[in-house]
Order: structure tokens, then C-alpha cells, then sequence
């Protein structure tokens, strides 16, 4: 018995190592502050936008170390954060509104690693510095919202079957109450209105024969709530991207959270605005018949409503909406070239602009006004600002409506699919508010119940402890290995070496992020494989002791440790899936690591050791081996 690794396991080993040291070389060259440019709303990067952004950097001085464009873009790497920050600021005004520029990360490693895709592992933002929010959707207000909508709904399904109707209201038991005038209508009502609207539970109050209530079924409250959650996701990664956030982290989190990590993000501040504000507009014609008189008296007449200006004044509005923000699909910040002043430019999808078309060809020389609202959600105080709680003892929580007037012009013409609003205080106001409105209305206000900032200095100095922590356990096992197991202990390391180069190598080819409980995994991951060594050598000794040659020692050795090895180690990947499965944030991060280590410690430890072993004894006679 000589102990010879086959050629074909030879080849197989021999490969695994060496696509690890390639996919695992990118880490190594670290990264440089630099700037992405990526398309707004779709729109691809031309070569050309490299050259305008060159030259508005060549024109200012401004010198970087590499300028390079692929298929997700142009990136830009840089000295310093100082300068990566000013020619963002250039690069911006050159290209305007139709690129979105993401401060960043970008490697150092020679372009043609990039070129054949081969990428570092990310980072997470407790190693990499940035934002985190943790967001509440208030779900109340978005069946409120829809509690509305039906509302409108009983009273033009009524209306258009000609049943007269006091009122249609929502009485404190969270029920449409419908008032029917002529209580011998209200089974008709009822008929029509249980075939028109099958999603609502209909019943009679026979208390009172001339009312109808109308309650949301549990399936359709079900279908608002995750509607909600569903569409707030959408816009808010749409806000994220428009940002300029690279490698951002927005995740559904339970039944009613939402998570947003912001790595490298510099302007927490603004990020956090935009993030937790539910604005939209809605046109509305000005009630010119009574406007006057309405403002005087302070009394709004049927089917109208007073409405204030930013300063103050006051208007009289049709509470009719003409269409509002769900309706537009583009919208881009610019100054007006006549007055110099921040104006939105605003392009509806086609069933809004008929609409603009006809009710602004009917209104000319009427005005038409442009109404911003935001919806704000948050938990409610009393006087001593203790938390108000309910029934069940959860945070009462109350909704802000803010609506204000921003500009009310004369329709001079008949306006159609583009138009622009005014009446914006700031350039960085109308960003804002174009930002929003292209990422889609929240479909339920959002509150911020969590944040955390990790600064770039803290980051920096997690991965210092982190790549200490792995060093200290390392250099610990190494010097245990070497004086206990000499030759054999030497494999031992250079195999644990190789094994936590593959998992580097495994995380970068699959793009995954590396956080702090991640390097707590590696760690643990260093002594499990040397763990399975240890079973390996142990038995190599016994069977020495039994009075077998150094040889068959060998082969028994590693054959009779096998099954343990991989039990043990199969056990321990079936609780990291589990914990994968089941647990969030950090845990994920804990388990992927464990994963990736468990897998190649086993490869290292029973087919590269082996290897090794049998190159240093096989194929020849040995008397004693060094163990």
C-alpha cells in the first residue's frame, strides 16, 4: 500500500485552489472612493457621457485614477472622499436630471479582473460604514384610504342608479354607514350595491330600516395590507437608486416593516427625508363663481373646499380631483429660463393626459390648481409625552395631512401629456419632490422607528478587530498543530490557509456581503476545520498503536475518520440552513459565512490534506511517520 492521490482527484484539487486564488486576489487590492453613473428611469449611458464627464473634470483639474465604462455604467476612481465629493458635484450639473450618480466603493484591483467579472466580496455597512433605517408602515391609514375610495364609490353607484342618499360616512366601528332616503329603497340599494361592490360584506341595521353597512372582508384586508407593503418597497427602491446609493439593502422585514441599509451614504440627513415622506400632487380646478365670496365668509359652498397657499392666502377649490400623482411616469427639477426660479417638469401617463387634455380645453382662462400633499404618520403623545396606547395596549397611532397650494395659474392653453409646476422655494426642493414623484407614491405613510449611523472610522476599525480576531485564532491553532502533529500538522495549516482563501474566493463569486457576524462565522469556521484534522490524525495514531504499518495507517486513518467527519460536519450545516431560513440581518450573515466554511473546510481537510500527505509519504516505504 503506497498511498497515491489518482490523477484526476490531483486535477480537481489542483483547480479548485487555483480558481480560489483568482477569485479570492480582487480583496486584496482593496478599494478607492469613486462615483457610479448610471441612467435615470431606464435610460442606458452612452460612451459619449464619458467623455462630457472627463472633460468637465479635465477643465476643473480635477485628477482621478481610472475612468472606465461597462454595461451597468461609468465608474470613476479617486484620490480622496474631498475630491470624489467635488467632481460629483461638477458631474452633476453637466449631466443633469437624466443620470443618477451613487457615491461608492470601487476596487482597485486591475481592470481586467472586472473585465472577466471577477469582483471582491461586498461589504456590509458594520464593516463599510453607512445608514440604517428600520420603517413602520402604518397599515390603518392605507385601509383607511381605502375605506374612502369605497366611499366614493357607494356614492357614485348610487348617484347613477338614481337612489337619493343623506349621507355615507364611516362610523366609529370602522363600517360605511349609508343613509338611504326613502327607507323602501334600501333593499334596492342593497341589491345593487352587494352585486357593484363584491368585495365588500354588505348587511342590513334592522334598527334603523333606511341604513346600510358596508364592512372590507378579511380577504380584502389582507390583499390592502400587503398591496401596501408591496407597493411602499417599490417606491422607496426607487427613491434609494435615485439617491445615488450604491449596493443599497431594501428588504421586507415581518408584516408591516421595512428595512434600508444605506452603505457609504454621506448625506444622512436628506436620505432620511425622503425616505420616510408619502408626498404626492393632485390638480384641482379653482371654484371661480364663489371664490370670492367663500374667502370673505369663510364658507365653503357644496362640492367645494378652501384650500391655503404656502404664505397663507387662501382659495376656494373643487374637491373634485383632477388626477394626482399616481398618474405621472416622469418627472424632472430645472430652473425656468425666463423668471430663473425652481420649476418641476411633469409627463403624465396617457389616461391622465386626455384628461388634462379635455378639463383644460373646458377651462381656459380658468385657473388650475396644483395642491401638494404629504401624509405623515406617527405614535401619539399625550400632554407629559407618554406613549397614548389602545384597547390592546399598542401605540395609538395618528395621521398628519398636510396639504398646501403651490401654485394656481390661468390656463392659457390646452395642455396635454407635458406640462411644468412653480411656486418650489428652492432648487433642492424641486430634486425632492421630482425625485419622489418619479419613484411612485408610498401607499401608506411610513415612520422611521429605528436608525443607525456607522461611520466610516467605525467600519474601518470592525474589520481591523475582525481580521485580527481571525489572525489571533489562526496563528493559535498553527502553532498547536505544528508542536503536537509536526509534518502532519504542517498540512494541516497550509490546507486551513487554502480553506479560508476558498471562502473568501466563494463569497466574491457569489457576490455576497460580508458582515461582522460573518467574520464571526469564519472564525468559528477556523477551528471546525482543523477540528476535522484533528479526528483524522488522531485516528492515524491509533491505528499505529494497534501495530500497523505507516501506511495502512494512513489509509485507515482517513477512511475510518470520513463518516464522523462528514456526520459531524452535515449536522452543523443543517442548523446554519435553519438559522439561514429563519433568523434576519446579522443572523443571515452569521449563517452564509458558517456555510461557505463548513462546505470547503471539508474539502480541504479530508481531499487536500490527503493530497498533501501522499505526496510527502506515498509511493514510498516509510518506517516511522512524524505525528
Amino acid at each position: 500500500m503506497l498511498n497515491q492521490t489518482a490523477w484526476w482527484k490531483f486535477l480537481v484539487i489542483i483547480t479548485v485552489v487555483l480558481l480560489g486564488l483568482i477569485y479570492a486576489a480582487p480583496n486584496i487590492f482593496g478599494s478607492d472612493p469613486g462615483i457610479q453613473i448610471r441612467g435615470a428611469r431606464g435610460l442606458s449611458v452612452e460612451s459619449s457621457v464619458l467623455g462630457r464627464a472627463q472633460a468637465v473634470l479635465d477643465a476643473q483639474s480635477i485628477s482621478f485614477k481610472s475612468i472606465s465604462h461597462d454595461a451597468k455604467g461609468i465608474k470613476i476612481r479617486f484620490e480622496n472622499d474631498e475630491t470624489q465629493l467635488r467632481a460629483k458635484e461638477l458631474i452633476e450639473k453637466e449631466l443633469g436630471n437624466n443620470y443618477s450618480l451613487a457615491l461608492t466603493l470601487l476596487t482597485g484591483a486591475p481592470s481586467w479582473f472586472t473585465d472577466l467579472g471577477i469582483l471582491p466580496m461586498y461589504l456590509g455597512l458594520d464593516l463599510r460604514g453607512g445608514v440604517h433605517f428600520l420603517l413602520q408602515v402604518d397599515m390603518q391609514s392605507a385601509i383607511k384610504r381605502a375605506q374612502e375610495r369605497y366611499q366614493d364609490s357607494i356614492k357614485t353607484i348610487l348617484r347613477e342608479n338614481k337612489l337619493r342618499y343623506r349621507a355615507v360616512m364611516l362610523n366609529p366601528h370602522g363600517q360605511l354607514e349609508t343613509t338611504i332616503r326613502n327607507p323602501d329603497h334600501r333593499q334596492q340599494a342593497y341589491d345593487i350595491l352587494i352585486k357593484e361592490l363584491p368585495d365588500l360584506d354588505l348587511s342590513n341595521d334592522d334598527s334603523r330600516a333606511e341604513i346600510i353597512l358596508a364592512q372590507l372582508s378579511q380577504t380584502q384586508t389582507d390583499e390592502i395590507k400587503k398591496f401596501a407593503l408591496q407597493q411602499n418597497l417599490t417606491a422607496l427602491r426607487n427613491r434609494v437608486d435615485q439617491l445615488g446609493v450604491a449596493e443599497p439593502v431594501v428588504q421586507q422585514q415581518g408584516n408591516d416593516r421595512i428595512v434600508i441599509q444605506l452603505p457609504g451614504v454621506q448625506d444622512t440627513a436628506r436620505a432620511k427625508t425622503i425616505l420616510g415622506r408619502a408626498a404626492t400632487l393632485e390638480m384641482h380646478l379653482v371654484d371661480e363663481k364663489n371664490n370670492t365670496s367663500a374667502i370673505a365668509s369663510g364658507q365653503a359652498p357644496s362640492g367645494s373646499r378652501i384650500f391655503k397657499f404656502r404664505d397663507g392666502r387662501r382659495i376656494l377649490l373643487n374637491k373634485r380631483v383632477i388626477y394626482s400623482g399616481d398618474s405621472i411616469i416622469d418627472a424632472a427639477a430645472s430652473l425656468d429660463a425666463q423668471t430663473g426660479g425652481p420649476i418641476v417638469s411633469i409627463t403624465l401617463d396617457s389616461a391622465a393626459a386626455t384628461i388634462n387634455s379635455r378639463v383644460t380645453g373646458e377651462n381656459i382662462n380658468n385657473r388650475m390648481a396644483v395642491v401638494y400633499l404629504e401624509i405623515t404618520s406617527a405614535i401619539k403623545k399625550d400632554a407629559n409625552g407618554n406613549i397614548v396606547l389602545d384597547d390592546d395596549g399598542k401605540p395609538v397611532r395618528v395621521t398628519n395631512r398636510l396639504e398646501e397650494v403651490l401654485t394656481a395659474p390661468v390656463i392659457r392653453d390646452q395642455l396635454g401629456k407635458r406640462y411644468q409646476i412653480e411656486g418650489l422655494d428652492s432648487v433642492e426642493e424641486a430634486r425632492d419632490l421630482s425625485l419622489m414623484l418619479r419613484s411612485g407614491t408610498l401607499a401608506a405613510p411610513v415612520e422611521i422607528i429605528e436608525e443607525r449611523t456607522v461611520g466610516p472610522s467605525l467600519g474601518q476599525a470592525n474589520i481591523s478587530q475582525g481580521f485580527r480576531s481571525v489572525m489571533v485564532g489562526f496563528m493559535l491553532v498553527l502553532i498547536f498543530m505544528l508542536v503536537y502533529y509536526r509534518v502532519f500538522g504542517f498540512t494541516a495549516v497550509l490546507a486551513l490557509s487554502l480553506n479560508l482563501i476558498l471562502i473568501v474566493a466563494v463569497l466574491s463569486l457569489l457576490q455576497a456581503t460580508l458582515t461582522l457576524p460573518g467574520v464571526a462565522g469564519i472564525v468559528l469556521t477556523v477551528g471546525m476545520a482543523v477540528d476535522a484534522n484533528v479526528l483524522i490524525f488522531e485516528r492515524i495514531r491509533e491505528e499505529i498503536r494497534n501495530g500497523n504499518s505507516p501506511q495502512a495507517s494512513i489509509y485507515l486513518g482517513y477512511d475510518r475518520a470520513l463518516s464522523t467527519i462528514v456526520d459531524a460536519n452535515i449536522t452543523t450545516l443543517i442548523a446554519a440552513v435553519v438559522l439561514f431560513n429563519f433568523g434576519t440581518g446579522p443572523i443571515k450573515g452569521f449563517a452564509v459565512t458558517l456555510s461557505i466554511g463548513i462546505i470547503t473546510s471539508m474539502f480541504t481537510a479530508i481531499m487536500l490534506t490527503r493530497m498533501l500527505i501522499n505526496l510527502f509519504y506515498g509511493g514510498k516505504t516509510v518506517k516511522q511517520l512524524a505525528i
